[in-house]
């Protein structure tokens, strides 16, 4: 089942992330897999995430497949022209892809090669549009399609914009070119979050809206987060908890659970992003089930 099928099915969506190997060994990749088994309703996977060179999601989606997961191919504007992001649809759709998250692409600049040239022949919203003029039979030049792929369309928002009228522009446009759902940057401030979760209801906006919920590991990474990754701002308040925890795992899991019993009540699921520490969802499902 893709996303909105799920949604329309339990109406609470839980979503998580795995990151492909740099190589491949893809034993790693397939333990931290079984543990979202069973577990979550599907599974993004990153592609090039930060900017670091690994295997493709499309490869790495396909094993999901066959190994009885949902996958979510995540699909960067950064890197591919427009004849290679739509190849990307057609080929994720005949390896039984159906949901696909469109993302613009983390800034070469903090990643593993920096002098790699950006191409953003499209935008993510442009390309969300290509997928539906896929859908209806034909490529972006209008030629027709020999068999037409179908998938949900993800796509990414951050609820704690510091110009909340910027991003509802920005998710008005996404969603007239085509996002069925939504997936947030990582949530830290609860109360910033509501806000605009009410705004996003407000505006009376139907697609499903997932919460990011980033388990974090150390203050180091907090501070990397606030400093390198754009749209993200964790609270010094939270810093200072996980500078005080003895057991780092015991404490993320739950910040995480803190944080989702929070915002349960104005959103349609959450979006998991462990980030190595996979061992741990299956704790933070059942005890915010």
């Amino acid at each position: 089942m893709n996303i909105l099928e799920i949604y329309h099915k339990k109406k609470f969506v839980i979503t998580a992330e795995l990151g492909p190997p740099k190589g491949t060994n893809l034993r790693p990749f397939f333990r931290q897999a079984g543990y979202l088994k069973g577990r979550v309703d599907a599974v993004n996977v990153t592609d090039q995430q930060s900017a670091l060179m690994k295997l493709g999601s499309l490869a790495c989606c396909h094993l999901l497949k066959d190994f009885g997961l949902e996958p979510v191919m995540q699909i960067t504007c950064r890197d591919k022209n427009r004849l290679a992001l739509q190849s990307e649809i057609l080929s994720g759709s005949v390896l039984g892809i159906r949901n696909v998250l469109v993302l613009t692409g983390d800034p070469i600049a903090i990643g593993d090669h920096p002098q790699a040239k950006c191409v953003f022949d499209l935008d993510a919203a442009e390309l969300m549009a290509v997928i539906k003029t896929m859908e209806s039979g034909v490529d972006m030049t209008g030629h027709p399609l020999d068999g037409v792929p179908q998938f949900s369309i993800g796509a990414a928002l951050n609820p704690c914009a510091e110009d909340m009228e910027i991003e509802i522009s920005k998710i008005r446009n996404k969603i007239k070119k085509g996002a069925d759902f939504f997936q947030t940057q990582g949530v830290f401030d609860v109360e910033r979050f509501k806000k605009f979760a009410d705004r996003y209801q407000k505006e009376g906006f139907r697609a499903p809206l997932l919460a990011g919920i980033i388990l974090l590991k150390s203050p180091k990474m907090a501070n990397f987060m606030n400093e390198k990754i754009p749209g993200v701002h964790i609270p010094g308040a939270l810093i200072a908890r996980l500078e005080k925890a003895e057991d780092p795992k015991a404490r993320s899991v739950a910040m995480a659970c803190e944080t989702i019993q929070s915002i349960r009540s104005c959103i349609q699921g959450v979006h998991l992003m462990a980030i190595g520490w996979e061992e741990l969802i299956p704790e933070i499902v059942s005890k915010t089930s």
